[in-house]
């Protein structure tokens, strides 16, 4: 007799889980058929993306903060910009100085790029004689530094060469490189 009362609730709850499992299956399909036959719409985005924002690149400047340091800015430019000649266009970004309050550009008043050109990886770059105006030698370094790591952020560029009016000033004589930078003087 007990046999019987357990194989009968065995077989109740058997009968309610099919059943429930019966409305479940009958419940998906009629939400995946009624999905189907829905007509489609399309996606219409807020905003269309524009040919210039799909130019947009992000270059990476470098300038100094409030504790002489060399710190990076990205600027989001358009990359038109950088087809006619990119490294002097990219110095005159850093000629412009930051975006960011807390930074602070590294170059005399009034000095201006005149040309810059790539030659065997090493980006030659002409500048006024306003360059020369630096205050001491912890800008010198800070000028060169930040031409540096900013220029080498390019993959064809592993050096520069700095001039004033088309010759090599003192103080400027030598190939700067990641593996040679300039250092502070204390």
């Amino acid at each position: 007799m007990k046999n019987k009362k357990i194989f009968l609730m065995l077989f109740l709850v058997l009968i309610i889980i099919l059943i429930i499992l019966f409305f479940v299956i009958k419940n998906f399909n009629s939400q995946n058929n009624s999905s189907e036959n829905a007509p489609l719409s399309d996606y219409t985005p807020q905003e269309e993306i524009s040919s210039k924002q799909l130019r947009e690149t992000i270059v990476t400047l470098y300038f100094i903060d409030a504790n002489n340091e060399l710190k990076s800015e990205g600027k989001l430019i358009d990359s038109l910009e950088l087809a006619h000649n990119p490294y002097k266009k990219i110095i005159e970004l850093l000629l412009a100085g930051p975006e960011n309050e807390s930074l602070f550009k590294v170059f005399p008043e009034n000095t201006k790029i005149i040309d810059a050109n790539l030659n065997n990886n090493c980006v030659i770059l002409n500048f006024s004689e306003e360059l020369l105006n630096f205050e001491n030698d912890n800008q010198k370094y800070n000028i060169i530094n930040s031409i540096l790591n900013t220029l080498t952020e390019l993959n064809e560029v592993n050096s520069v060469q700095i001039l004033v009016n088309n010759s090599l000033p003192q103080g400027f004589d030598t190939e700067y490189n990641l593996k040679n930078p300039l250092t502070k003087s204390k």
